[in-house]
């Protein structure tokens, strides 16, 4: 369900009924999408016909996931590597960019030795 409605009926909708359930912001970038916002969604609409399980890859991170996307994987790129995820309908409305982390956790390990005047009574081990 999102927003009440089924999967089923959201993917009958069109593109524009879609964008009625979103907010202003992001009805806006759906409803006047950049050339390359523009270019996945046709991409998409060619693969999605042919029927291929083909991973899209794409640079575009603003891109608003659409009903009719539901089921395919795209390939998101996080400024380093391709990230692979596949749509699912709990993914409908958001943007592609936020399943693809830019930055990831940062783990420091012990200080080394002479590292600071508080780490000369920590083990060398």
């Amino acid at each position: 369900m999102f927003r009440g409605k089924t999967t089923e009926e959201l993917a009958s909708m069109s593109i524009k009924d879609f964008s009625l359930l979103l907010t202003s912001r992001q009805r806006s970038s759906l409803l006047n999408p950049s050339a390359g916002y523009r270019q996945l969604i046709e991409k998409a609409a060619e693969l999605r016909k042919k029927g291929t399980a083909k991973a899209i890859k794409t640079h575009v991170r603003e891109a608003i996931i659409l009903p009719e996307w539901l089921g395919m994987r795209f390939s998101v790129h996080n400024g380093k590597e391709f990230k692979e995820l596949e749509i699912r309908p709990e993914m409908l409305g958001r943007r592609l960019g936020e399943f693809s982390f830019t930055t990831k956790r940062v783990l420091h390990s012990a200080p080394g030795i002479r590292a600071t005047r508080g780490s000369k009574f920590l083990a060398v081990k």
